[in-house]
């Protein structure tokens, strides 16, 4: 009676294995080389040193040569630089996984002002749901004007602010972006998703109070699916968090 079990249990396995090799080689002939990438380990630069250039860069403090220091990898990125923005860029997974690091300076002061992390990853995944998923982090020094200006209330002021938030966005990317694609692709997704916030605070401003807590304010992409982002003011300085698909639930 064992033996004959374990025929049957091993003539299972053949069976299961015969039909997942199938699969596999109709993938394979499909899609070719993208499902043997997809299998291959993540490759440097990492998520996590991407992040440590961005926080290495401290506003109205560090100097250009701090920054350029501090955000370049030149063996994966390409530099990127006007007059008072750089930003160094990269890509891999044949195309479908973008970043930047990207700090715009006080002309005067001559240190940084504005600070910009963005990271997308839409990478087909075959054998599972689709893998989308962008995180987008700035800090920047805020004018007078934008802080002193009087508002019907603070939530006005909340939604004042994240506009010239995406304001310096545009302008910092039309900077150094006309002349690098990854910048130009993440400054059109970075503008869609904010102008999406910005559309839904519009509609109900009362959510505007909810920018500054941990769990910050829940909104929908038409490509990437939820987001969340959070917004937190201290004194003159703003600070802007935001993810989309898969890394919302890591919030």
């Amino acid at each position: 009676m064992q033996s004959q079990n374990l025929k049957c249990k091993i003539s299972s396995f053949e069976l299961w294995f015969l039909v997942f090799s199938f699969q596999l080689l109709v993938i394979l002939g499909l899609y070719g080389c993208s499902v043997l990438e997809y299998f291959q380990p993540e490759r440097p630069p990492y998520d996590e040193q991407l992040s440590e250039c961005y926080r290495r860069t401290k506003l109205k403090e560090s100097s250009s040569a701090d920054v350029l220091a501090a955000i370049h990898i030149p063996e994966y990125e390409l530099l990127s630089q006007s007059k008072s923005v750089v930003a160094s860029s990269g890509q891999k997974k044949k195309g479908h996984k973008i970043w930047f690091n990207m700090v715009a300076f006080d002309e005067n002061e001559l240190t940084a002002k504005r600070k910009y992390l963005f990271i997308v990853d839409d990478r087909p995944n075959i054998l599972e749901d689709p893998k989308k998923e962008l995180s987008f982090d700035c800090e920047m020094v805020l004018e007078s004007e934008v802080l002193e200006k009087p508002y019907a209330n603070e939530n006005a002021r909340r939604i004042a602010i994240l506009n010239q938030v995406l304001a310096n966005v545009r302008r910092d990317i039309d900077e150094v972006g006309q002349d690098n694609k990854m910048l130009d692709v993440g400054g059109m997704l970075i503008n869609q998703a904010l102008e999406t916030v910005l559309v839904k605070l519009d509609s109900s401003p009362a959510l505007a109070t909810r920018l500054n807590e941990p769990a910050g304010v829940d909104f929908s992409h038409i490509n990437l699916g939820r987001g969340k982002i959070q917004m937190l003011v201290e004194n003159d300085i703003v600070k802007v968090k935001m993810r989309l698909g898969s890394l919302v639930k890591k919030f």
